[in-house]
C-alpha cells in the first residue's frame, strides 16, 4: 500500500471512529476508491492496526477517567468505578465470542461487497434518525443495559454499521444519559482492541513485512491524530442531539455506494 493512500485511509479511520457513520465501512469505501487489493486478511490487519490508533486516542481524551477507574479498582471495593468496569467487562462478552469463534467468517466481510457495506450504512442511518428523536435523561447504564449495548456493538463488527453509531443509539434508546451513552461507548471498546491486538500478536496472526511498515505507521499516526479531534467534536454533538445530520449522511453515502456497485 503506498504511504498517501495509508494516510487518507488512516484520516478516514480517525474521523469515523467516533462520528457515527461506520469507520469499517468508511475504510471498505476507501479503499475501493483508492483502489486498494488487499486479500481479506491484509485488509483486516490494516484495519485493527488503525482501530488501535483510535484507541489510544481514546485513552487520551478520556485519560482522567480511565485513571479514577483504575484507582476505583485497586481499592478492591464494589464502589462506582468497580460497577462502571463490570458493566463494561460485561459489554465485551458479544464482542468476544464473535471475534474467538466467528474471526474467520468476519473476515470476509472486509475487502469484499460494497453494495453490503452501503445497506449496513443504512441500517445505521436508521438507528441515529430513531436515537436523535429519544428523550433527554440523567438515566446511568444499568447491568442489563450494557449486555445489549455490548450485542450492538458485537454487531457492528460487520463493515458499515457504525460501531459508536450503534452503541451510543442502543443506549440512547434505552433511556441511558446521551453524554453517558458516550462515555461508556468510546471507553467500552478500549479494552476490546488492545485485547485484538494481544491476541493475534501472541498468537502470531498479525505479521509485518518490511514493505508494510511505513505505510501501516503513517496511517497509524494519521488516524491518532485525526481521532483526537473527533473524540473531542463527538462529545460535544451527541450533548446537542446532532445525530441526526450524521443519519442523512449514512443513507446518502449508502445509497451512492449501492449505485456505484451496481454501475460497475
Amino acid at each position: 500500500m503506498e504511504i498517501i493512500k495509508a494516510i487518507i485511509l488512516g484520516i478516514i479511520q480517525g474521523l469515523t471512529e467516533f462520528l457515527p457513520v461506520s469507520s469499517s465501512g468508511h475504510l471498505e469505501l476507501g479503499k475501493a476508491i483508492l483502489g486498494d487489493t488487499s486479500v481479506g486478511e491484509e485488509s483486516l490487519i490494516f484495519t485493527v492496526v488503525l482501530h488501535f490508533a483510535t484507541a489510544l486516542s481514546t485513552v487520551v481524551i478520556f485519560r482522567k477517567d480511565i485513571i479514577d477507574l483504575l484507582k476505583g479498582l485497586l481499592q478492591f471495593k464494589w464502589n462506582s468505578e468497580t460497577q462502571f468496569a463490570f458493566k463494561i467487562g460485561l459489554s465485551m462478552i458479544p464482542a468476544v465470542f464473535i471475534g474467538l469463534f466467528f474471526e474467520e467468517e468476519l473476515e470476509q466481510f472486509f475487502g469484499s461487497s460494497i453494495m453490503f457495506v452501503g445497506f449496513m450504512l443504512l441500517i445505521t442511518g436508521a438507528l441515529l434518525f430513531l436515537a436523535d428523536r429519544a428523550k433527554n435523561t440523567t438515566k446511568n447504564v444499568s447491568i442489563s443495559n450494557a449486555i445489549l449495548i455490548g450485542v450492538s456493538q458485537a454487531v457492528a463488527m460487520l463493515p458499515g454499521i457504525s460501531r459508536s453509531g450503534a452503541t451510543i443509539s442502543t443506549s440512547v434508546l434505552l433511556g441511558v444519559d446521551k453524554t453517558k451513552a458516550a462515555r461508556f461507548s468510546f471507553l467500552m471498546v478500549v479494552p476490546l482492541i488492545f485485547g485484538k491486538i494481544a491476541k493475534d500478536v501472541l498468537g502470531g496472526d498479525i505479521s509485518f513485512e518490511s514493505h508494510q511498515i511505513i505505510p501501516l505507521s503513517a496511517g497509524f499516526i494519521a488516524a491518532f491524530v485525526s481521532g483526537l479531534f473527533a473524540c473531542t467534536w463527538m462529545i460535544s454533538l451527541v450533548k446537542k442531539s446532532k445525530l441526526s445530520y450524521f443519519a442523512y449522511y449514512c443513507f446518502i453515502v449508502g445509497f451512492i455506494a449501492i449505485i456505484y456497485t451496481l454501475l460497475n
